[in-house]
Formats: structure tokens, sequence, C-alpha cells
């Protein structure tokens, strides 16, 4: 098997990685079809492979992960990855377009059970059980090793397209913050183990070693990316201000750099030129930026699992994500924890917007080179 027909087992195309038969069939069709300027199925399907296609020549990648089983509070970012697109092309309705002129290719969604978090969890029987309903036309010896759930085939789909395209940098649309931990691993797997950095904007810190016994999910995917940078200041997160611990047992026990609010509010201008001056001292060979939303302050992005006050202006957030591009350079970016169903429409329409900014400035980051 070819790596561009696995990747069609894999994934699916844009906005069709949640499994629906018949509730919400016709909304992720029609999406598909805007997205892909088609009329049919088949015609979406065919654009979709083109794209895989064509990656040799990329220099972004989009993926969604259409996954929440990884969060914690409330739910409801599955949805997301299909609602920032929508918001991308309500925004911009010729955003394909725009993105193909700039080497951008959507490789379309991770297929999602959400009954699965990631493969180390399942038996055996489960995994062979769910290989035969993902896989039926793969042969049994290929399909015995191919992963199922939504963080493995994550993993696995980014280490086909990192391959193909060498030149390319990922754009993760979450799902939640545990669809960081696959794309983490493959960017160190890609660098073959070379430095790079994570800045991190969000509420919380995501330090745990593992929660009630899982060892991958949103609470704990920056405790096990810290480990595998080797620590020394190469995570970095923004914003944080739901903690048990404060900022000074995180830096001293696990060697992060933390900025809370209490810099931020009061020294805004300032904090960004020592974010700044940290990432350059760590002689790094890019950013990875995982944005969750819950960093911005809820007033901008009330439609998120846990919503907090006192957190990051956007407009300051934005203006960082720029000089990071310009100055020091991103070799990947996600946008995870909106969830479209918290809330009110117009507190959902508020935050899908602010995330289709938070993407496109990504986006611009991603293709610029320092």
């Amino acid at each position: 098997m070819t790596p561009i027909e696995e990747l069609t087992h894999l994934l699916r195309p844009a906005g069709g990685g949640l499994y629906l038969v018949s509730t919400g069939l016709d909304a992720q069709q029609a999406l598909q079809r805007r997205l892909y300027g088609a009329d049919d199925a088949a015609t979406v399907q065919r654009r979709f492979v083109e794209r895989l296609e064509q990656l040799a020549d990329a220099k972004a990648l989009i993926l969604g992960v259409p996954s929440d089983i990884g969060a914690g509070y409330r739910r409801g970012a599955s949805l997301a990855p299909a609602a920032i697109r929508a918001a991308m092309l309500d925004a911009d309705p010729d955003w394909p377009e725009r993105a193909a002129s700039l080497g951008v290719i959507d490789v379309g969604d991770v297929f999602v059970v959400p009954q699965l978090l990631h493969d180390d969890m399942l038996s055996r029987p489960q995994r062979q059980r769910t290989q035969t309903a993902l896989y039926p036309k793969v042969a049994e010896g290929l399909r015995s090793v191919m992963p199922v759930s939504p963080l493995s085939i994550e993993e696995r789909a980014l280490d086909l397209l990192l391959a193909l395209a060498p030149n390319a940098k990922p754009m993760v649309l979450g799902g939640d913050h545990s669809v960081a931990w696959p794309l983490t691993v493959a960017l160190h797997r890609r660098a073959g183990g070379g430095p790079f950095a994570i800045v991190q904007p969000d509420a919380h810190t995501d330090l745990m070693p593992e929660r009630l016994g899982v060892k991958y999910c949103f609470a704990t995917w920056s405790y096990h990316a810290n480990e595998l940078l080797g620590r020394g200041g190469r995570l970095v997160q923004l914003g944080v201000r739901a903690s048990r611990h404060p900022r000074e047992h995180w830096e001293s026990t696990l060697d992060v750099r933390q900025f809370w609010p209490d810099s931020y509010l009061q020294r805004p201008t300032e904090t960004a030129d020592e974010v700044m001056a940290h990432l350059r001292s760590l002689n790094v060979s890019g950013v990875y930026l995982s944005n969750d939303i819950d960093g911005t302050d809820v007033r901008f992005a009330p439609s998120t699992g846990t919503p907090e006050p006192l957190g990051l202006d956007p407009e300051w957030l934005l203006a960082l994500i720029d000089r990071i591009g310009t100055e020091i350079g991103m070799v990947a970016a996600d946008c995870v924890e909106v969830a479209p169903p918290l809330g009110s429409d117009e507190e959902s329409l508020r935050t899908l917007s602010l995330a289709n900014r938070y993407v496109r400035a990504s986006i611009d980051a991603l293709l610029r080179t320092p």
C-alpha cells in the first residue's frame, strides 16, 4: 500500500471526520461541497485524493481532528473543525482558491470513532473489531497494524504527510487539546530530536503526568510534550490562571516558562518582549503554537469547554503570533478547544470568528521564513 493509499484510509475529505448516518449528514455534505467546489460526493472524494497527490509541493497543511473524547468538563469540540472551516468560508468565500495559490493544502480530517482516544488504551479484541469496521477493504495483514483511535490515527497520518510534504508545516484544527500530543511527537520525529519550542496560550497548565489513570488527554499532553522536548524552558505557557499550584511550582519542578495574567495584564508590551527574548535565548529551529482558545479571555471566546475570565486579549495574541512568525519562525500550529454548541448562537459565532482569525494568522506565520 502506498502512502497516499494509506492516507485515504486514515483520513476523510475535509469536514467528514465525524461518522454520521442521518442526523447532521446533510449539513456535513453541504459543507464538503462548498469546500471542494463539488456537486456530489464522488467529486468531493476525487478532489480530496487529488489534493493528497499534490503534497510534494505543499508549504502548509490543514488537518482536522474532530475528537473531544480527551476533554474533561464540557464537550463539543468535536464539531469545531467543520465549524471553523465554515467560518473561514463565510469570512472569505474564495478561501479554498486562495489557499491553493499559497501552497496550503487541506488534507481532510482524521476519521474519528468517538468512543476511542488512543490505541494504547484498547484491548486487542476491541482494536481488531474496530480495524475490521474502519478498513474493510484493506488486506488482513496490513489492517492488523493500522491505528483505530483518533490520536493514534493522527500521529500515523502526520508521519505520512510530513514524509510526503517535507517542506510543509501543519495546521491542526481540534478537537480538544489532547490532539496536540500526536503533532508534538510527529514534529519531534521529523526533527530527529532537534530542538523546537512550544508556545501554549492556555488557561490551564495541562501538566499532569496522568489523569484518572489516563496518560494522554487534554490535561496531560503538556507534561509529556515537555519531557519529550527535554525541558529547558522549551515549553512556554501564556495566560495560565486556573491552577492548583503557583507559577513557581511549575517552573521549579518541570522547568517550564510561564507568563501569568498578573504579568500580561499589567505590562502587555513588556510581557510580549519578554516572551520573544526567552524564545530567542533557546536557539530553537522554530515554534509550535498550540493555541487553546480558553487562553483567551472568556469575553472574546465564550464557547469553549472550560472558559475562564482575565485571559489574553486577542489583539495581543495575534500580534505575538505575527512576531513569532517574523522573528523566529513557526514549524506548526493548532487551534483547539473551540466548542460551537456551548453557549448562545451569538457566543458561538463570536468564538468561531475569533478562531478563524487565529487560524488565518497562524497560517500566515507558518508561511513566513524569518
